[in-house]
C-alpha cells in the first residue's frame, strides 16, 4: 500500500509513543497462583491480513449525460463522474481523442491534486489537462488515417513502439487544436469529500471523445509515465480504441480500502469483568476513546493497571521486527506475552487506522485462555470484533477528513459502544486481521 496516504497517521502514533519502552507489562491485582489449576505462558500475535492495494477507487465514464447508453461524447456533449476522495489524493484519468490513432485527454501522469491542505479543489480544471500520444501507434492525419476507429480502422495501426509524450513533444508534421478549443473539464466538491468531475466536448470541438477512465491515488504515474511506454495494463486499447474495459479492469484489482492496525493495549483478568468496554453504554472515560480515535494507547493501558479484577496489563506498539513503535501495515504483526492460569481471560484493544473510532477487541468479558483445563491455542480470530466506540461521529472509511490520517478532530458522537453498524461498508475481520495464541 502506498504509505504517503496515511503519513500523518504514522507520525502521530510514533510520537505518543516515542517514550514509551517497546515492551512493556504492567502487574495489577496479582492472585495467589493456585497449584490446583493449570498455568502457562502466552504468546499474542496480531497480524495485518489485508491485501495492499495502490488505488483508493476507480471507475469508467463512458454514458454522456442523458444518453442512455454508452457511447462517445460528440461535440455539444459530456461526460460526467462522480466519486469521495480526501487531502492527500490526486485525481486521474484519460479518454481517447476520437479522430487519431492513439492520443488522449488526461491530466500530467502525477494526477491533480484535489486539495490543497483542507480546501478542496473547485472550478474549472482544464489548464491541466493535455493531449498525449500513447506511442503504441503511429500517428496518421486526424479525422483522415484510414487506420482510424471513425475510419473503420480501430487497433489495426502499424505499431509505434514508442513512448507516452505531450503531443506538444511528438514531431508527427500534424496539427492539433489546442485542449481548450475542443474540451472543457470542471470540478465541484460538495463541501466534505465529495467531487463531481464534467468533461465537456465543446459544441466546436473538433473531434469526439471516448469513453474513458478514472482513478483516485496518493503515489505519481497510475495510468501511465511520461516518457515511458505503455505498461501494458489497457492504455493501448483505451487511446487506439477508445475502449476502457481492459484499463478499467487492471485498475479495479488493484484498487480497494487498505488500513494500518495501531498500537493497543491489553489486559489479563478474572472472569465476569469488562476491563475495556461494555456494549450498549458510553466509553467509560478511561482511554479507550483515545485508543480508538487516536491509536493511542497510553491511557487505556494506565487505566487498566489501576482496575480492580485485571491481572497483567501492558502495550502492545512495535511492530516484529521494527526499530520503534508504529501501527502495522498489510504484512506486519504485533506480539505480547504473559502468563496466566486456568480461570483467567485476555481482552485487548487496537484500532482500524482508517477510521473515525472503530476498533478491534475480543467480546466486552474478553477470552478464555483455558477450556476445560487446557490452554487455548491457535487462531482465535472469530473471537474478534470490530466495535464502534460511539465517541466520533464516522465517516466514510479511508477518505473521511477526520481520520487520524487527514484531519483528525472530528464531531463527538456522545453514543454507546456497539458492534459497527453504521451503513458503510467494511471488510470482514478476517480479512483484516488474525490473531494467534500461542502457550509456551
Amino acid at each position: 500500500m502506498n504509505q504517503k496516504f496515511i503519513k500523518p497517521f504514522i507520525m502521530k502514533t510514533t510520537l505518543i509513543l516515542s517514550t514509551i519502552a517497546l515492551t512493556l507489562v504492567f502487574t495489577g491485582c496479582v492472585h495467589e497462583k493456585d497449584p490446583m489449576k493449570e498455568s502457562s505462558m502466552f504468546t499474542v500475535s496480531i497480524e495485518n491480513v489485508m491485501e495492499n492495494k495502490d488505488f483508493l477507487y476507480t471507475g469508467v465514464f463512458n454514458t454522456p449525460v442523458g444518453a442512455t447508453d454508452p457511447g462517445p461524447a460528440l461535440p455539444g456533449n459530456m461526460f460526467r463522474f462522480s466519486f469521495e476522495a480526501g487531502p492527500g489524493t490526486k485525481l486521474s484519468f484519460a479518454t481517447m481523442f476520437g479522430k487519431s490513432n492513439d492520443l488522449f485527454y488526461a491530466p500530467s501522469g502525477e494526477g491533480i491534486e484535489l486539495f490543497s491542505g483542507d480546501v478542496a479543489l473547485t472550478g474549472d480544471i482544464t489548464s491541466q489537462i493535455s493531449l498525449y500520444d500513447a506511442g503504441t501507434e503511429i500517428n496518421e492525419e486526424p479525422g483522415s488515417g484510414p487506420n482510424q476507429p471513425g475510419n473503420g480502422g480501430a487497433g489495426v495501426g502499424p505499431d509505434e513502439n514508442g513512448t507516452v509524450r505531450d503531443i506538444a513533444d511528438v514531431m508527427d508534421g500534424f496539427t492539433y487544436p489546442g485542449v481548450s478549443d475542443n474540451i472543457m473539464v470542471n470540478i465541484e466538491n460538495d463541501g466534505a469529500t465529495g467531487f463531481t468531475v464534467t468533461i465537456s466536448n465543446l459544441a466546436g470541438s473538433s473531434t469526439p471523445i471516448a469513453p474513458g477512465v478514472w482513478v483516485i491515488h496518493t503515489a505519481d504515474n497510475p495510468l501511465w509515465e511520461e516518457g515511458m511506454t505503455d505498461y501494458g495494463s489497457g492504455l493501448e486499447a483505451l487511446a487506439e480504441d477508445g475502449d476502457p474495459s481492459v484499463l478499467a479492469a487492471s485498475l479495479e484489482m488493484n484498487t480497494g480500502y487498505v488500513s494500518p492496525l495501531s498500537p493497543g493495549a491489553w489486559a489479563v483478568h478474572e472472569s465476569g469483568i469488562s476491563p475495556i468496554f461494555m456494549i450498549g453504554v458510553p466509553d467509560f472515560g478511561e482511554g479507550l476513546e483515545e485508543q480508538a480515535e487516536n491509536g493511542d494507547p497510553t491511557i487505556l493501558a494506565a487505566s487498566l493497571l489501576a482496575k480492580s479484577g485485571v491481572i497483567y496489563s501492558g502495550i502492545y506498539n512495535t511492530p516484529l521486527g521494527a526499530s520503534g513503535p508504529g501501527p502495522i501495515f498489510p504484512g506486519n504483526s504485533f506480539e505480547f506475552t504473559f502468563t496466566a492460569e486456568e480461570g483467567d481471560y485476555l481482552s485487548f484493544a487496537t484500532m482500524l487506522g482508517q477510521s473515525n473510532d472503530l476498533f478491534f477487541s475480543p467480546s466486552e468479558t474478553g477470552i478464555p485462555l483455558f477450556v476445560s483445563g487446557t490452554p487455548q491455542s491457535g487462531d482465535i480470530t472469530s473471537n474478534i470484533m470490530l466495535y464502534d466506540a460511539g465517541t466520533e461521529v464516522n465517516e466514510l472509511p479511508g477518505v473521511g477528513l477526520h481520520q487520524p490520517a487527514r484531519l483528525n478532530g472530528g464531531e463527538d458522537e456522545g453514543g454507546n459502544v456497539r458492534i459497527v453498524n453504521d451503513g458503510f461498508t467494511y471488510p470482514a475481520v478476517s480479512s483484516v486481521v488474525k490473531v494467534t495464541i500461542t502457550p509456551m
